[in-house]
């Protein structure tokens, strides 16, 4: 079994977060460390290391990660505007946990392919 990680914490509530959304397949939260006005992580509840890890046994969780995606996207009025969604995969690539993740980013307009500059 994998090391658990600091969102599997946050899942299972040993680590307090703000949570956004919660249901079987996955969880959504309020980054720590905000890049944007809005910087929230969709995370899988299976604790899968990598998008590099994944089987066709992880659709359903990966596919609800976009449908989370919008739904949170439509309850911050930023469905129409716009927003950024991220996945990281590995070092190289700006992972920094192993357990696959999506960053939402919205609120104003998002520079560039990054993460923007935050105000």
């Amino acid at each position: 079994m994998a090391e658990e990680t600091i969102f599997t914490k946050i899942i299972n509530g040993t680590i307090p977060s703000k949570i956004i959304y919660h249901d079987e397949l996955v969880s959504a939260f309020a980054d720590i460390n905000p890049k944007a006005e809005h910087h929230i992580l969709i995370v899988t509840n299976k604790p899968i290391p990598s998008v590099a890890n994944v089987t066709k046994d992880d659709e359903p969780a990966l596919g609800r990660l976009f449908t989370v995606a919008r739904k949170i996207a439509e309850d911050l009025n930023v469905n129409e505007s716009g927003y950024r969604l991220i996945v990281n995969v590995g070092k190289d690539g700006g992972q920094e946990v192993p357990h696959i993740h999506m960053h939402l980013l919205a609120g104003g307009k998002l520079g560039g392919l990054g993460f923007p500059d935050k105000k």
